[in-house]
């Protein structure tokens, strides 16, 4: 490397240290006064379906006589 390369480098470096110390003290880390609400939205209707027909066709195949 030659002289320039290796001054360039050492002021990227020193730049990023200056930077990163000056950011040190700007993140804070606090829970939350109100508590974390999760809203899911579930769709469980296709699986009950399901059930109900695996059911009925177990019970029609059980009972074919009264169909």
């Amino acid at each position: 490397m030659g002289r320039t390369a290796q001054a360039r480098r050492r002021a990227m470096m020193a730049g990023a240290a200056m930077l990163s110390a000056g950011l040190g003290g700007c993140i804070n880390i606090a829970a939350p006064d109100e508590p974390i609400v999760i809203e899911l939205n579930i769709n469980i209707r296709q699986e009950v379906i399901y059930r109900l027909a695996e059911d009925a066709a177990n019970t029609i195949e059980e009972n074919g006589d009264i169909f």
